[in-house]
């Protein structure tokens, strides 16, 4: 008696072998379908491309080609032999396999090239900023001395001292506009207020203004974690520093400004009223801003009464002759 066997076949192996069946079989049916598919992507992709990804879509270009002329031959040699043919079925899975699968592949670099448009929106702040200011009237030999210290290699760091409403800031702000109608060297010119009383996240958030991007996840970062990231930010930059009103000593480690030197060449000018912060801080150069002269102060007063509202200009003399009645009422008495 012959000997007798039996194979156990369950419903879920039957399933998924049909599965895999159907799967197989849409390679060959839907060929045509894909190649039509894979050259609509192709052109999607091409509009694409960025440079630091464009060897890749090149890539992609040549094998996408490839694969639609064979789909092209295999298409026609199933016109010509019929859908049915042994040699048909295995060229048609065979390339219908390659087709899905570069399918897959242009999925994911079209996603990264969408991910590249998002950065492209996001336009980098230019190296200067034009600051609104007034002519620096009775400043120019100031601003010369400032400019050519600037310019000096083992000047890092300059300290601009003088009495209150002397023109401190309207000199930086010369000095920061002039970076935009000259050729320089520095990679980006920063500006940030200090104030009287200090607030060293508002300062980091100006600097990260013009060196990165000021967004919510940078905000909520701890002051640490800021100082880090500006310090790794200008680590890579030649940059001038320009600090507005400052009264007291800054920790600039704390803040994540790199010490200006001679390795980095960048550059940092503060202004201040004392000229013990500029020895304080280290600075290489102190430059006092001192009153103007009395021809100077006259052309800066007509000046300004040129470019005085007509309004004002009512209410000051108004004043003058309130005060040419009072005068004479007191000189009667």
């Amino acid at each position: 008696m012959g000997n007798v066997f039996s194979v156990s076949i369950s419903t879920k192996d039957i399933a998924g072998c049909c599965d895999c069946t159907a799967a197989r079989a849409n390679y060959i049916c839907k060929l045509a379908e894909n190649r039509v598919t894979l050259r609509t992507e192709l052109q999607k992709l091409r509009e694409l491309k960025n440079d630091g990804w464009l060897s890749r879509v090149e890539a992609m270009e040549t094998e996408v080609g490839q694969l639609i002329g064979d789909g092209a031959e295999t298409i026609e040699e199933k016109r010509l032999r019929g859908c049915c043919h042994p040699k048909h079925c295995i060229s048609s899975y065979t390339l219908g396999k390659k087709v899905v699968r570069k399918l897959q592949d242009m999925a994911t670099l079209m996603s990264e090239g969408r991910n590249f448009e998002v950065v492209a929106d996001i336009v980098p702040p230019a190296p200067v900023d034009e600051i609104p200011g007034r002519p620096t009237v009775g400043l120019e030999s100031t601003f010369d001395k400032v400019w050519r210290s600037l310019e000096e290699e083992h000047v890092g760091m300059i300290g601009l001292y003088g009495l209150g409403g002397i023109g401190k800031t309207t000199l930086l702000t010369q000095i920061n506009n002039h970076f935009l109608k000259t050729s320089h060297n520095f990679d980006v010119v920063i500006w940030a207020v200090v104030s009287r009383t200090p607030n060293l996240e508002r300062v980091q958030n100006e600097i990260w203004e013009k060196v990165g991007f000021c967004d919510d996840k940078w905000k909520s970062k701890s002051r640490h974690e800021k100082a880090k990231d500006i310090w790794k930010a200008l680590g890579k930059k030649r940059f001038v520093m320009l600090l507005d009103d400052m009264w007291e000593q800054m920790d600039l480690l704390e803040v994540g400004i790199p010490p200006p030197d001679q390795q980095n060449k960048s550059k940092l000018i503060f202004t201040t009223r004392s000229q013990d912060l500029c020895g304080q801080m280290g600075a290489h150069k102190k430059i006092q801003v001192k009153s103007l002269a009395w021809k100077d102060s006259w052309d800066l007063f007509k000046n300004m009464w040129e470019r005085m509202p007509l309004i004002l200009i009512q209410k000051y003399l108004s004043w003058l002759k309130w005060m040419q009645k009072s005068v004479a009422v007191c000189h009667w008495r």
